[in-house]
């Protein structure tokens, strides 16, 4: 499966941005997905992620209550919805899928596809 990520661009300090991840070369239906996030000179962290049946959603503590984590089976998308955006969000946002285990995902060996990236800028 090949993942595409778009949305990323410029916003100012509490504004919003919603990122889009659609898959092609065949369906995630039976792979989680999830999101990750890459600031200059950091490691690749992560940020969101949903099990194959969508029912359990993971996020990073540093996002909770910020940023919602959709997926659509059906269309093999995924969406994560960021609100009040804060300047120490600003990286490059990576979808990422894989038939992971629970245990696996939250860390960045547990995804085999991974999206081309799409860059979040937050000005303060």
């Amino acid at each position: 499966v090949q993942l595409q990520a778009s949305g990323g661009g410029l916003v100012q300090a509490g504004g919003s941005l919603r990122l889009s991840c659609a898959a092609s070369g065949g369906s995630f239906s039976n792979y989680a997905v999830a999101w990750f996030r890459q600031a200059p000179g950091k490691e690749r962290e992560f940020v969101a992620a949903k099990k194959w049946s969508g029912s359990t959603t993971y996020y990073a503590d540093s996002v909770k209550g910020r940023f919602t984590m959709t997926r659509n089976n059906a269309e093999s998308t995924v969406s994560l919805q960021m609100n009040n955006l804060q300047p120490e969000d600003t990286a490059v946002y990576y979808c990422a899928a894989g038939r992971t285990i629970t245990s696996e995902i939250m860390r960045v060996r547990g995804y085999s596809a991974w999206g081309q990236g799409t860059l979040v800028t937050v000005s303060s």
